[in-house]
């Protein structure tokens, strides 16, 4: 039986009835390895693209996420906010104007103390609100060793009052300073009202 003979695809035959290549080993190297750098090069850049692409959805997810917290803690500021004000507006208007009516007399008698120092043993006319006479006087009268004038004065509040002492004279409001703090407390809880909750 004869021999298989298959034919050669990779080669031609040559005019000297020889075969010959048909594509020449150095092309066909040359043809690979472009082959291969093109490949390498279409590799690189799907990898950079893809990097590039995640790169850009973590910055966005980031953000993302970023806004999401800070509008949860403007919301849960917010709310904390709404739950303690009735808590703070009456503590202010009803706890200040009793502090004040106890830090009253303490404050009358630093204010008088550098005016005494100067005028030695003038009287003092204190001009008050009638409901706090007992409590300033006493006081007064007890630590500057001073004579004391009362003069009474219903227009007056109960956290008012005027110091002569000779020539000089000075007042002590809390009346003021409690409208004031109040005013202040409300004007916070008015100005976190005008905030908007997600900005």
């Amino acid at each position: 039986m004869a021999g298989l003979r298959l034919e050669i695809f990779d080669t031609a035959p040559a005019p000297d009835g020889g075969l010959q290549p048909l594509v020449e080993v150095s092309a066909l190297e040359e043809a690979k390895i472009a082959a291969y750098e093109q490949g390498y090069s279409a590799g690189w850049e799907d990898a950079s693209a893809a990097q590039q692409g995640d790169q850009s959805r973590i910055r966005a997810d980031l953000a993302r996420n970023l806004q999401s917290l800070s509008f949860t803690f403007q919301d849960a500021r917010s709310h904390v906010l709404q739950a303690i004000r009735p808590l703070i507006l009456e503590m202010a208007g009803r706890l200040l104007p009793g502090i004040a009516r106890e830090a009253l007399a303490p404050t009358v008698l630093e204010a008088l103390a550098p005016i005494a120092e100067a005028m030695g043993d003038a009287p003092v006319t204190l001009v008050l609100n009638p409901a706090a006479r007992e409590r300033v006087e006493g006081l007064v009268a007890q630590a500057s060793g001073l004579p004391v004038v009362v003069e009474e004065e219903d227009s007056l509040g109960e956290g008012q009052v005027y110091i002569r002492l000779g020539p000089r004279e000075t007042s002590v409001d809390l009346d003021r300073v409690t409208r004031d703090i109040s005013a202040a407390v409300r004007a916070f809880f008015n100005l976190s009202d005008e905030e908007p909750s997600h900005g």
